[in-house]
């Protein structure tokens, strides 16, 4: 599935399932909760915190699945085509950091 064809499957489930879109201050709230779900799996399972029993069937690719459909809606509620933004954005960071990365003492 393309970024523009996830867009438009978003937004036919968000018009036939989903009834409507939440506003986009809602979205936004339930994007940080989102993010903080995988957060909470993140640092559980590659960082020191210790699993609780309800944590220990989470399923980290379905998390972060909810993070891209919540963001997706918001790329749809205000215009965004999501796949001319990221090809713009890694132009903007190939030129930024061409040589950065290849310099950091810290990455090799």
């Amino acid at each position: 599935m393309t970024i523009q064809e996830a867009q438009e499957t978003v937004d036919q489930w968000i018009k036939t399932t989903g009834i409507r879109y939440f506003n986009e201050l809602t979205n936004t709230a339930i994007l940080m909760e989102e993010v903080g779900e995988v957060a909470r799996i993140m640092s559980r399972k590659y960082g020191e915190q210790s699993f609780k029993k309800s944590d220990e069937a989470v399923d980290l690719g379905d998390e972060m699945a909810d993070v891209l459909f919540v963001l997706i809606c918001l790329a749809n509620q205000t215009g965004i085509d999501l796949t001319a933004a990221m090809e713009k954005n890694l132009a903007k960071k190939s030129i930024r950091d061409a040589e950065r990365h290849k310099n950091n003492e810290k990455l090799k």
